[in-house]
């Protein structure tokens, strides 16, 4: 009788990288953590170079894969994930403003500035551009999906529908041998930087009841966003929050809502979305739904706000989240991206002098954001799921049934 072999879990392996990381950038010689950063950022930049190809391949045949009614499901899409966008926002400023001024420290501000700009540097690293960037892929997606599912088997062929598929196929392939083993000494390399550059610790140190409401906020957002998903589609919501722990504990470690995207594959797969569905709205949804990102960004410029006395009110901060919502399309690639688009926006909060991208202020917001993106990340990616479960209900209910009524009537 065979022996079974024992095999180390996805989420047990992110959570020993995340350790090892601390660890490292703890206690470790700087030489050590700089050999660690550097593999890590080997990494990060093959991941960049694959990630629009990824969405590319993606979106382009879970679309293409609708056939009836894609048209329908990615505006069905494209609003729930900027209402939800829009709906986190607005609530993570009515909670910080009303309980940020209760604890907010003044003397903060200086400790938090000092570890806005240290990280550690890697000993070299290899310039590798991605074939685009990934709002260039999402529109080619758009394009290339909703003209292959009208007009595939009509005006054109199936030779570009089988170019595309052998594309995602090879992506699926890469994926799967490279990056997703891989992805644990990627977040062990982020933590090691945070931890020796002090951001790991330093809003625990500062700032930790801000850090906690941030937090707590992004926990009860995936709770509801679950709960309104169990409703819509009749399924356990425990469930489903219980099926999207390693996509969690993935985004938890990249800070990277595209680089999540294939765990929380796996995640959609389990929670019963149909393959052309998950291959349509996590992809789409990693680049549009910015839920958590939102709450972490509106709630630290709130912060902020209420630390230096600056004027801040729903007035202003509802433009700021309309226009990010959609500005912010195009930074879920990297580590941090979220905040690196939002920094020539925060005049709108901040006011002109304040809101310069490269004065203090601004490097405040940078800290405090980058010591709670990884969590922000993971709220995203879980909301996405979550939108996933509604459109998988809607496609299945409506336009599925519609389709099979009309092909019958066709066929009397």
């Amino acid at each position: 009788m065979k022996k079974k072999s024992f095999k180390l879990g996805l989420v047990p392996k992110l959570i020993i990288a995340i350790i090892l990381g601390i660890l490292f950038g703890q206690f470790l010689p700087e030489g050590f953590c700089r050999f660690v950063v550097t593999l890590s950022g080997f990494f990060s930049t093959f991941l960049k170079f694959v990630i629009p190809m990824m969405i590319l391949a993606y979106v382009t045949m879970g679309i293409a894969d609708l056939s009836q009614g894609a048209g329908k499901l990615l505006l069905i899409t494209v609003i729930l994930a900027y209402g939800s966008t829009l709906i986190a926002g607005s609530s993570s400023f009515l909670v910080a403003s009303n309980l940020f001024p209760s604890f907010m420290s003044a003397g903060a501000l200086d400790q938090i500035a000092a570890t806005a700009d240290v990280s550690l540097e890697p000993f070299f690293s290899i310039s590798l551009q991605p074939v685009m960037d990934t709002l260039s892929a999402v529109v080619l997606a758009f394009i290339l999906g909703l003209c292959l599912s009208s007009m595939r088997g009509k005006e054109i062929g199936n030779s570009l529908y089988n170019g595309v598929n052998d594309f995602s196929k090879i992506i699926d392939k890469v994926l799967h041998t490279i990056i997703i083993p891989l992805l644990p000494l990627y977040i062990c390399g982020t933590f090691t930087d945070m931890t020796i550059s002090g951001k790991t610790f330093a809003i625990l140190g500062i700032l930790w009841k801000v850090f906690l409401v941030v937090i707590l906020m992004h926990l009860i957002c995936i709770f509801i966003q679950f709960c309104i998903a169990g409703a819509v589609s009749k399924k356990n919501p425990f469930t489903l929050i219980k099926n999207q722990i390693p996509g969690y504990a993935t985004a938890l470690g990249t800070q990277s809502s595209a680089a999540t995207i294939p765990v929380n594959l796996q995640c959609a797969e389990a929670d019963g979305v149909c393959e052309q569905i998950r291959n349509f709205v996590v992809p789409l949804c990693a680049n549009i739904h910015m839920a958590g990102s939102m709450i972490t960004i509106t709630a630290c410029a709130t912060a902020v706000c209420l630390m230096n006395q600056l004027p801040i009110s729903l007035g202003t901060v509802i433009p700021f989240i309309m226009t990010l919502g959609i500005a912010m399309v195009a930074s879920p690639g990297a580590p941090g991206g979220s905040i690196m688009t939002a920094l020539p926006f925060l005049y709108m909060v901040f006011g002109t002098e304040a809101g310069d991208p490269d004065g203090a202020i601004c490097a405040i917001m940078v800290a405090l954001y980058i010591t709670q993106d990884s969590f922000g990340t993971a709220c995203n990616i879980s909301g996405d799921n979550a939108i996933g479960v509604i459109v998988d209900t809607i496609y299945k209910k409506f336009i599925l049934k519609s389709d099979a009524a009309s092909t019958v009537a066709e066929a009397e």
